[in-house]
């Protein structure tokens, strides 16, 4: 399937509301975990890295900690930051902050998710993920997972 490269805006400058999202990369014996997005939501569907919105007043690792406990129902630790992207949908403008974070108790369970998976940097491209995630994952294709 030929997928294009999706365009990611520099500027500051959007017609749209500004949506901050917090996104965990969690890796486990050489995986990493993925998510499917509720067909209800948006961008349903595709497949995504965990953790969500913003809420005021929290920081990008406090949202995280708290979305990936509602979505999967564990308990993380977000680690340092491993890329930043900004993107134009038509709908919204989203800026990413992906953080490299250690699965401290639980097993993932399907809470605020459609589903989830284990998968090795192999299978990354056998997922179809939003458009803002391009970069993201042609830096985890080069990236040897812990």
């Amino acid at each position: 399937m030929n997928k294009q490269t999706p365009s990611v805006r520099t500027s500051n400058f959007s017609p749209h509301t500004l949506t901050e999202v917090s996104a965990a990369l969690i890796f486990h014996n050489g995986k990493l975990l993925i998510t499917k997005r509720q067909t209800d939501a948006h961008l349903g569907g595709l497949w995504e890295f965990p953790g969500g919105k913003l809420e005021t007043g929290e920081t990008f690792e406090q949202c995280l900690v708290r979305e990936i406990r509602e979505e999967l129902g564990v308990e993380v630790s977000p680690g340092k930051l491993f890329e930043e992207i900004t993107h134009d949908y038509p709908e919204k403008f989203v800026h990413i902050k992906f953080f490299v974070c250690e699965l401290v108790w639980g097993d993932p369970q399907p809470l605020g998710c459609a589903a989830f998976k284990w998968i090795d940097r192999q299978e990354l491209g056998g997922f179809e993920f939003p458009a803002a995630d391009a970069q993201l994952l042609e830096k985890l294709r080069a990236y040897n997972f812990p």
